[in-house]
């Protein structure tokens, strides 16, 4: 006799975003390996010690590896899909009852904050060469973003076959 599946959802779903990453996931493996500490210490003086406090700016970078990683080069097609991969949002902390950045936080930082600096470019570069130093990722290839004013790298990684599956391009 053939079965058929009835679609329903549930109110409430009870999972770890923990449980749900493999091992050998590459996120798993950056987050295991990679420290990210850094990143707050070089942006200490870039941020006010009063007033409203900011989005986590080591969660914005994490986005964006997380974007470079695999291919997503619009930062609004980025917030979609991190809606979507459970993997992504585990990488970023992000749990379901907590809100993801607005697409329009990277450019406001780019273009506002970081306008005078290449810092924010420099702490992402640093975080994809500890990648690479890891052993995790190798870059590639270099390409830009279409933005006007002082584009942000994307780094292509091609990932290690014995940690990760092969990366479709």
């Amino acid at each position: 006799m053939m079965g058929s599946h009835s679609r329903s959802e549930l109110l409430f779903y009870y999972f770890r975003l923990e449980d749900q990453v493999p091992e050998n996931h590459l996120l798993r493996l950056i987050d295991r390996y990679i420290n990210l500490d850094f990143i707050r210490a070089k942006l200490k003086d870039s941020y006010s010690d009063t007033g409203r406090p900011s989005i986590d700016p080591e969660l914005l970078l994490r986005m964006l590896l997380i974007g470079y990683l695999y291919g997503v080069s619009s930062e609004r097609k980025l917030v979609e899909e991190l809606r979507m991969h459970l993997a992504w949002r585990w990488f970023t902390g992000l749990g379901f009852d907590e809100e993801i950045p607005h697409h329009s936080t990277f450019s406001k930082n780019r273009h506002g904050r970081f306008q005078e600096s290449n810092l924010f470019q420099e702490l992402f570069e640093e975080m994809v060469a500890r990648c690479v130093a890891a052993g995790l990722v190798k870059g590639d290839t270099c390409r830009w973003t279409g933005v006007l004013s002082r584009p942000m790298p994307i780094i292509i990684a091609v990932f290690h076959a014995s940690n990760w599956r092969r990366w479709p391009r």
